[in-house]
């Protein structure tokens, strides 16, 4: 989520944010982040097991028999979060080779071009930037002329960040016993849970939408760039989206989604909770467990202002919302070199990912998600 969350992190008393040495957990030695991304690749587990999909809740016959690969998201985020992109920073080598990578996966998918080209340049900060779209089009588009979004058909975004803090300025340690200065090796941010986790997961329910039998509406798969410096990606994207008149009924991002929380009998929660229906879509037919329920220092600290869904919600007036898992308490590594593949729980990833497809498929082939008249989530 973007930086000024680290204030709110020193208030609930998190481990620090904004200085690389206060990971003291954190070896300098790089230990199975070095070796090749072949090597780092999540466990063969089909089924996040605490959370199965129940056939006889589900109309769609696929949903019924598709199984989340967590290989694949262990894959992904292994790659997202390499040495190699060196922390995916606004600007960088790293974040480009970040933005191929995903263009490469939407096309292994069948994924196509949002109007015509998967980069939607803009600047920040002085920089270019670029997000990375796709979009699946509805079924009864895909059978008409014109193709990828005809008329006013409408839209479901779903969409994570995918850079990150990139490098940080090498520093020293306090003098050891001999009075000698020694640097600390690890500078980079390499970002696996904030949010590589939110890549991947976007990426499986990509997945997921190529193979279902129905989408009556048209989905746009959007990856965005410099979250980190004010939301500016998703900004971008809402911005241009609106002025070409697009119909966008609901959002759905996810950031942070590596860690399970602690105590809670819910799978994730979702920001802006009490502004949508959201706990009625996606917690039907789950009374043992429900996949999206409400975090009270999400809504204290206005968590539904700070990441990717608020613009939009600005632009369109929709259900938009974040769903997450980082409870404030389950991951000292926020923005820190410590935020590493090694660390996240991959299973639990499997598990999210399964838990919310019910949900996602009732967002594209459904009209139950819709607005509260309450305009700010309240603690």
């Amino acid at each position: 989520m973007r930086q000024y969350l680290c204030s709110i992190l020193v208030l609930v008393g998190c481990a620090g944010c904004g200085s690389f040495e206060q990971d003291g957990s954190h070896s300098t030695q790089k230990q199975e982040q070095n070796k090749s991304i072949s090597e780092a690749i999540a466990p063969d587990v089909h089924q996040g097991k605490d959370y199965l999909i129940q056939p006889k809740l589900i109309q769609n016959k696929r949903l019924a028999t598709f199984q989340v690969d967590a290989k694949t998201l262990g894959k992904d985020v292994a790659y997202l979060a390499s040495d190699e992109l060196k922390g995916r920073g606004l600007g960088s080598a790293g974040i480009d080779l970040a933005a191929d990578f995903i263009q490469t996966r939407l096309v292994d998918m069948g994924i196509g071009p949002y109007k015509g080209a998967y980069l939607d340049p803009f600047t920040a900060k002085g920089l270019p930037a670029f997000n990375v779209v796709g979009i699946l089009p509805s079924t009864q588009d895909l059978n008409t002329e014109g193709g990828e979004n005809a008329g006013d058909t409408p839209i479901v975004v779903i969409g994570a960040h995918y850079d990150h803090l990139g490098e940080f300025t090498p520093q020293t340690t306090k003098a050891n016993a001999q009075g000698q200065q020694s640097e600390v090796q690890d500078v980079i941010a390499n970002g696996a849970n904030d949010n590589a986790s939110g890549v991947a997961t976007v990426l499986a329910i990509a997945e997921f939408l190529t193979q279902v039998e129905t989408r009556e509406k048209t989905v746009v798969l959007a990856l965005y760039s410099a979250e980190e410096e004010g939301l500016l990606g998703s900004k971008h994207l809402a911005q241009r989206m609106q002025k070409q008149g697009q119909n966008v009924v609901a959002v759905l991002n996810f950031e942070m989604i590596g860690m399970p929380m602690q105590g809670r009998n819910f799978v994730t929660y979702a920001t802006g909770y009490d502004m949508s229906n959201i706990a009625e879509v996606f917690n039907q037919g789950k009374p043992d467990r429900p996949a999206v329920g409400k975090l009270a220092k999400a809504a204290e600290f206005q968590l539904f202002k700070r990441s990717d869904n608020y613009p939009f919600y600005q632009a369109f007036k929709v259900p938009a919302h974040t769903f997450s898992t980082f409870d404030f308490t389950n991951f000292p590594h926020y923005h820190q070199v410590g935020d590493e593949y090694i660390t996240l729980d991959l299973e639990h990833m499997q598990t999210v990912v399964t838990a919310l497809l019910p949900g996602v498929l009732e967002v594209v082939n459904g009209d139950k998600l819709q607005l509260t008249p309450v305009k700010n989530e309240a603690p």
